[in-house]
C-alpha cells in the first residue's frame, strides 16, 4: 500500500533514530568488526562477516567468531604472516555453501592485496579513485578478486557483481559499514573516497517486503536495478545519506514484522 511521502518520510526517520545506536550490534554481524581497532582488521573481520550473512544471525556470528579465532584474532597481522603450516586450521570451514576451498582462496588474495596496498577501498575505487560509480566499483572488486590465476571458479558465486544482475546486498552492507559516519555507533566511517551519498541500500528480504509495502519499489524481482529503484527514492529522503534509511527498513522488518 503506497503512503504519503511525508509519512513514510518520518516514519523512516523516526526508525533511523530507533535503530542507528550501539544496541543494534550485539545480534547483527556487524557486532565481528566492532571487536577490533586497527583498520585493516576491521575492514577484513567486516568483508568476512558481511559475505558469511546469510541465514540465522546468531549461525552468522558464531561462525565469524569461529573465523576469527583461527586467525588468531588478528585477521591483518595473520594473513601477512602466516605460513603454510598454519593454513591446514582452516579445513573443514563451513558456512553454508561457503567452503574451506573459498576461505583459503581469500586468504591467499589478501595476502596478495595487503602486501600491494594500505586499505581495502582502493579494490573498489582504484588507485587514483578512477572507478567513480557504485555498480562500477562493485564490478571492479569482483574482477579484482578474481584476478589471480588460481581463482576458484565456484568462489565467485560468494562475490557479488551488478554484471550478472545481483543486488550485492552483502557487499552493499559491507560499504555501508565502512563508508557512513559513525554518527549512531554502529557503522565505521573510516573510508573516505567514496562518499555516504554513492552507497546503494543493501535489499535483503525483510527490507524489499517493507520497501514494496511502502511503495518504495515497483520493479518486479529483485536484482541491481531493483536496489538502484529503492535507492533512488531514499535519496529523495535525504540525498547525502539515503542507505541510513537501511535501518529502518530492515528494523521494521525483522523487529516489528512490519
Amino acid at each position: 500500500m503506497k503512503q504519503d511521502i511525508a509519512q513514510i518520510k518520518a516514519l523512516l526517520d523516526n526508525r533511523v533514530a530507533r535503530y542507528n545506536q550501539p544496541n543494534f550490534i550485539p545480534n547483527d554481524p556487524v557486532s565481528i568488526p566492532h571487536r577490533f581497532t586497527k583498520k585493516q582488521d576491521i575492514e577484513i573481520s567486516g568483508f568476512f562477516a558481511s559475505i558469511l550473512a546469510w541465514g540465522q544471525r546468531k549461525t552468522i556470528i558464531n561462525n565469524c567468531l569461529k573465523l576469527m579465532d583461527l586467525m588468531d584474532n588478528a585477521p591483518h597481522e595473520f594473513i601477512l604472516q602466516h605460513q603454510e603450516q598454519d593454513l591446514p586450521r582452516f579445513l573443514g570451514f563451513k558456512h553454508r555453501t561457503f567452503n574451506d576451498t573459498d576461505l583459503l582462496y581469500l586468504i591467499h588474495w589478501f595476502r596478495w592485496y595487503y602486501q600491494q596496498h594500505e586499505s581495502l577501498e582502493t579494490a573498489f575505487t582504484g588507485e587514483r579513485n578512477e572507478v567513480r560509480t557504485q555498480k562500477e566499483r562493485l564490478e571492479h572488486f569482483h574482477n579484482l578478486v578474481f584476478s589471480l590465476e588460481d581463482a576458484p571458479h565456484r568462489t565467485r558465486k560468494h562475490i557479488s557483481t551488478p554484471a550478472r544482475k545481483s543486488a550485492c546486498k552483502r557487499l552493499n552492507m559491507y560499504l555501508r559499514w565502512m563508508v557512513r559516519p559513525a554518527d549512531g555507533g554502529v557503522d565505521f566511517g573510516i573510508w573516505h573516497t567514496m562518499q555516504p551519498a554513492d552507497l546503494v541500500c543493501p535489499c535483503d528480504v525483510h527490507v524489499e517486503r517493507v520497501a514494496r509495502r511502502l511503495g518504495l519499489i515497483t520493479r518486479k524481482g529483485m536484482d541491481w536495478q531493483t536496489a538502484e529503484e529503492l535507492t533512488d527514492h531514499l535519496r529523495t529522503f535525504d540525498p547525502q545519506d539515503p542507505v541510513k534509511y537501511d535501518y529502518a527498513l530492515f528494523g521494521l522488518g525483522v523487529e516489528e514484522k512490519f
